[in-house]
């Protein structure tokens, strides 16, 4: 069976009017393959499907993409792909409780002109605030 949860996330800066990241995309859970995925698409022309093996009662969950990956893959458009290049996505997500989860992300990009790749970083604990209805 074939688990699927559509999200859609936008994220502007504290005061700020506009957005500076947005992405539509899907959490996946392969009951029969034990495979969670992530697969999304950010509007500056970038795809990730990121997967990992999982047993139904692992608290952390790691998933990973890659280029060149014919699974778990990173796409581009030509203009990134010659000079801001995602080579690497990795997503680490920890569930607490039911009421509280962290993730770590790393993406590695290779900067035009840049020998070393460059991560990308980002990690946060999410809470619920409001009881489940």
């Amino acid at each position: 069976s074939l688990y699927a949860l559509r999200y859609r996330t936008t994220i502007w800066p504290l005061g700020e009017e506009n957005p500076f990241h947005e992405e539509v995309g899907y959490w996946l859970w392969d009951a029969e393959a034990k495979q969670v995925l992530r697969c999304f698409i950010v509007p500056r022309g970038i795809a990730v499907e990121a997967g990992g093996t999982a047993e139904p009662s692992d608290t952390t969950l790691t998933m990973q993409a890659d280029v060149g990956s014919e699974t778990y893959g990173v796409l581009s458009n030509r203009y990134l792909d010659q000079h801001a290049k995602t080579v690497s996505y990795r997503l680490t997500v920890t569930i607490h409780d039911g009421n509280s989860f962290s993730y770590e992300e790393d993406t590695l990009l290779q900067i035009a002109g840049q020998s070393d790749v460059f991560h990308h970083t980002d990690k946060n604990t999410l809470r619920r605030i409001t009881a489940a209805s």
